[in-house]
């Protein structure tokens, strides 16, 4: 006779398996390796800093103007 297999055990780790396998896919698909974070991150900086640069000198951002 076999071994005595506890079936919610078996389901538990076949599922794990999956997961960890489904992870490892969407690594490979969708991640970005430490360059590419950092060329982002400086586009993204120059962006900002181009915006910086044409907003108007004399209103903040939490002024608005008002409607009287």
């Amino acid at each position: 006779m076999g071994d005595v297999v506890n079936l919610n055990q078996f389901r538990k780790k076949q599922n794990r398996k999956k997961a960890e396998d489904t992870a490892r896919n969407n690594r490979t698909s969708f991640g970005r390796s430490a360059a590419q974070k950092k060329q982002d991150l400086d586009k993204q900086k120059k962006r900002d800093a181009l915006l910086d640069q044409k907003k108007l000198p004399n209103q903040s951002e939490d002024e608005t103007p008002s409607e009287n």
